[in-house]
This record gives structure tokens, C-alpha cells and sequence, in this order.
């Protein structure tokens, strides 16, 4: 089939480069335009403009896909389908209707579970043991078409929401191309999804990613998780914002919520169920990423103070 792919960060990458290495044809891509990234702010190509960009394929950038120069050209293009993966912008009607076989879109969930922008995040943060990811058919609502195709992951009890997202980016781009294969054979028909179970992942802000120390323990694991690499998780200390990596949960202590135990080798945080955790990687304001107890080890009185 021809195809035009729709995705725009390093996630969607594994399913271009398994796109085009199929028997389709992708004879264009549409990614977001160029934005700032890095800590240098430069206005940097997506990461699959710049992949589709080696690849020779054809790249579109349009400002909203609602344009009518890039509806004209998705036109001009006349793709059977469009295999979209984290593009980032909804898809207006006039474009869904144009490949013969619709949009399909790869989406890091049980679908109905978890519809919309962070399902590896809650899936997470809420202490899911399995998730997976879904083709289906995209429609104007959000994340609520017939489901193609699953598969099921499971969730490691210290993954971080870029470890699963990795690994479910990989299997699914399998999914995606299986699933278009079937559609190519007419082997594939799309299944309601069920009214049961529907849950929402709305997108984790920063304001989400501050730690309460008054949550119990595997709370506060499951959000430092669920938040690296971003939003990335975030505490105050003396006023002060600390990022945080992932923590460890250290059992039963004697410690207030947020209060800080220095040890030789370790530094313990205390949590509301009277459960402690470690602390693993620490950003100190203005400062690189370190080990917790090399931080420790540069703070005046840390020993006995508690993060806000």
C-alpha cells in the first residue's frame, strides 16, 4: 500500500524504520514543525523528520494538518492509508477521510484503557501489572476507534515510563505493520472497542510531578517512575527545587513524612505510611544529575531536615 506516516518523536522512530523496510511504500511523512530542544534550546527537526529525511522520503510540516496547502498535498499524494504513531495534533475530519483505508493509529495501551497522551505514565503511576499497545482506527474522538490489533507488555517493578515506552515502541511497530499487512489482505477487521473499562491519561504536567511525602511509600516509587524521564519528579528543599530519578522503596523507618536520614551510603526519605525510600539519582538546582549520596555529602545539615 501507499502510505504517508504521521509521528513526530524518537518513539514513533521504530515503527517508520519497520515501515519502510516492509513491503509497503511510504512516499511521505508528516511530522511537527521544527521547535527548540536540548539544553541549548536550538530549533531542531523532529526525530522522524530527520529519520524520513535520510531515508529520502518526502517530509511535511505543516503548522496545523487542517491547512489546505498540506490537505491539497496529502491529496496529490493519494495514500491507501496513514499509519500515525505520537504525531501530536489532532486529525481533522476532511484528512481522515482521504486514504481509502483510513488513518491507524499505534497507541501504548489496552485500548479501552488509557486513552489519551500519557498511557505508559498512568499505566505506571496507577500500579498496573500488564499493559500493551493497540492499532485502531482513528476517529475524531479521542482515542475511541475499532481496535485492529493488540499486544500485552509487562510492567517491571522498576520501570520507568521510558523503559516500557522503549519496549513498547519495538513490539509495536510490529503490530503496526502486521496489522497493516492484514488490512493490504483483507484479513484484519476493526472491533469496537468495549464500553467497559475506559479509563483517561491525560498528559502529566509539571505541577503533577512534585512529590507529596505524606503518599505512602510505593506512591511515591510508582510516580518517580511514572515521571522519568519527563515530566521528571521534583521536590523542594529550603525552598529550592531537587529533581529526582528513580527511588527505591527501603521498608518499615522512623521518619516523618519528607524527612531526611544521611547515611554512609545511602540517604533515606521518610513517606506517609511510615515506610522510607532511597533516593537514587538527585538534580540539584542548576547542577548535572548525581548519586544521592555524593549530593548529600555537599548539603550543610542535611541530616535530620525534611524536603518541603
Amino acid at each position: 500500500m501507499r502510505l504517508v506516516f504521521a509521528g513526530t518523536p524518537e518513539v514513533a522512530v521504530p515503527s517508520l524504520d519497520a515501515l519502510l523496510d516492509s513491503g509497503h511504500d511510504v512516499v511521505a511523512v508528516v511530522t511537527r514543525p521544527d521547535a527548540p530542544a536540548g539544553r541549548g534550546r536550538r530549533v531542531t527537526a523532529s526525530p522522524v523528520a530527520d529519520r524520513a529525511e535520510r531515508a529520502g522520503v518526502e517530509v511535511l510540516k505543516p503548522a496545523t494538518p487542517r491547512a489546505p496547502d498540506f490537505l491539497a498535498r496529502l491529496g496529490d499524494l493519494a495514500p491507501d492509508c496513514c499509519p500515525v504513531v505520537a504525531y501530536g495534533a489532532l486529525v481533522p475530519p476532511a484528512a481522515l477521510e482521504m486514504p481509502r483505508h483510513g488513518w491507524v493509529n499505534l497507541h501504548f495501551s489496552l485500548l479501552p484503557a488509557w486513552r489519551g497522551a500519557a498511557p505508559v505514565q498512568h499505566a505506571i503511576l496507577h500500579g498496573d501489572d500488564i499493559t500493551g499497545a493497540s492499532t485502531f482506527r482513528l476517529e475524531p474522538g479521542m482515542d475511541t476507534g475499532p481496535v485492529f490489533g493488540t499486544l500485552t507488555e509487562t510492567v517491571r517493578p522498576t520501570d520507568t515510563s521510558g523503559d516500557l515506552l522503549d519496549r513498547l515502541a519495538g513490539a509495536g511497530a510490529g503490530l503496526l505493520v502486521a496489522t497493516l499487512d492484514g488490512i493490504e489482505s483483507g484479513q484484519v477487521t476493526a472491533v469496537p472497542q468495549s464500553s467497559e473499562g475506559v479509563s483517561l491519561a491525560p498528559k502529566l504536567r509539571t505541577e503533577d510531578a512534585r512529590v507529596g511525602w505524606a503518599k505512602p511509600a510505593r506512591h511515591v516509587d510508582r510516580l518517580v517512575r511514572a515521571c522519568t524521564p519527563a515530566p521528571g519528579a521534583w521536590t523542594t528543599l529550603r525552598a529550592e527545587r531537587v529533581g529526582l530519578g528513580p527511588v527505591q522503596p527501603a521498608g518499615a523507618d522512623a521518619l516523618a513524612p519528607g524527612e531526611l536520614r544521611v547515611e554512609k551510603a545511602r540517604v533515606l526519605v521518610g513517606c506517609g505510611d511510615g515506610r522510607a525510600v532511597q533516593l537514587g539519582e538527585v538534580r540539584p538546582p542548576g547542577k548535572r544529575p548525581m548519586r544521592a549520596d555524593a549530593w548529600a555529602r555537599g548539603v550543610r545539615d542535611l541530616d535530620g531536615s525534611r524536603f518541603d
